[in-house]
Order: C-alpha cells, then sequence, then structure tokens
C-alpha cells in the first residue's frame, strides 16, 4: 500500500490548516504524525481516510502497483480515533459480528479469538454502553489492529488507556506491523515509539492573511 500526496493543503473558511504537503506513505514502514494540540494531525488522517477532503493538491493510492480510487480507497484501511463511535446497543460479540461482516479479521482468526486476544472473555457478553473507557477504547483498537487491512490509522492510540493498556496497545501493535502502512497521530512518545519515520504537521503550517483564499 503506498500514499501519494502533492502540494496537499486543507482549509476551514479563510484559515490555511496545513499547505504545500508533499510526501510519499510506503508499505512496510511506520509513520508518526507529530505536533500540538489542534495543529492538524486529525485533519490529515482524516484525508488519508477518506472521510474528508483536501482544499487543494493531490493524493492517491497504490495497492500491489495498480491504482486504488479515492472513494474505494475504505476498503484497504482502518482507522480508529476518539471521535469515532462504536455501537453501544451492540453486546461484545454482535460488535464483533458486525464489524467482520465488512472487514474480516487478519490471520484467520475468529471473533472468540479477538475476545482473548483483548482480554475481555468476561465481558463478551456485556453491552457495549455498558464497558468502561478503557474497555473502549481497546475494543476500537482492536478492531483496527486485527483487521486485514494493508494500511493502519490511528489517531491518539492510547486516549483513556491505563499503563496496562497502554502496554497491550505496544505488544499488538508490534504483532500486527508487518507488511503494512502504518500512520500515527499523536504528541504522546510511547503511542509512536515504534514508528521508523516522523512527519511533523508544523512544517507545512502557512502564515497567511485570512483575509485571502
Amino acid at each position: 500500500m503506498q500514499i501519494n500526496l502533492t502540494g496537499l493543503g486543507k482549509r476551514y473558511n479563510y484559515e490555511w490548516i496545513f499547505r504545500n504537503l508533499t510526501y510519499t506513505f510506503e508499505s512496510g514502514t511506520a509513520y508518526a504524525i507529530l505536533g500540538h494540540n489542534g495543529s492538524g494531525k486529525s485533519t490529515l488522517l482524516t484525508i488519508l481516510a477518506g472521510h474528508n477532503l483536501a482544499s487543494e493538491g493531490e493524493l492517491s493510492y497504490l495497492a500491489s502497483g495498480k491504482t486504488i480510487a479515492p472513494d474505494h480507497a475504505y476498503r484497504h484501511l482502518s482507522l480508529t480515533a476518539p471521535y469515532l463511535e462504536l455501537v453501544e446497543e451492540f453486546t461484545l460479540l454482535e460488535m464483533l459480528d458486525f464489524h467482520t461482516r465488512f472487514k474480516p479479521l487478519r490471520h484467520s482468526l475468529s471473533n472468540l479469538d479477538l475476545v482473548d486476544r483483548m482480554g475481555l472473555q468476561k465481558s463478551k457478553h456485556k453491552y457495549v454502553k455498558d464497558f468502561s473507557s478503557g474497555m473502549k477504547q481497546r475494543l476500537k483498537l482492536a478492531l483496527a489492529i486485527y483487521s486485514d487491512s494493508g494500511m493502519l490509522l490511528l489517531d491518539e492510540p492510547t486516549t483513556n488507556l491505563d499503563q496496562e493498556g497502554v502496554a497491550w496497545y505496544q505488544e499488538h501493535i508490534a504483532q500486527n506491523r508487518e507488511g503494512r502502512l502504518i500512520i500515527v497521530g499523536s504528541n504522546i512518545q510511547h503511542e509512536y515509539s515504534f514508528c521508523d519515520q516522523q512527519l511533523r504537521i508544523s512544517d507545512y503550517h502557512v502564515n497567511l492573511d485570512k483575509r485571502k483564499p
């Protein structure tokens, strides 16, 4: 999986979030998008995921040397972020059944296998709405990390996790990074310590007269 950005920029009204971003993300490499809160990390990740549109520039996807239409990119990626919600009316097993209809799991894992890997065996029939915030975050991460997708986008992945949860994240991301394109949006070192490359979004900030487009 490869993503090519050429002159990419995003603005809201007349305020540019970032601009002139030219970069290539390649499979087999983990990237950290770094920056302070509000700097544009999440905005860039939503653009890469196809959930948001750039204001200028070009974005293209390649898989096995073939171009992927932007509106089909979602088939090749998994995304987790604090602003994405789970279906809380489902039990844990119902949530996994629903998710895997659209995204099968890696390594031919069963849903029960994934429950075991999350360490949530006692909660498999519990409603997601009754999960703690840490359990919900572990579930979000597991659905992303263990989906059979070539690209993994993680925005602030250890939000709501305690020290044990952070260790769980680090262990399972390490076990599932080979051959994938991984992009982490973060300003917390333990979330991106495994990454090979760093992109600082502040390098693409611009000082413009906000009255001008």
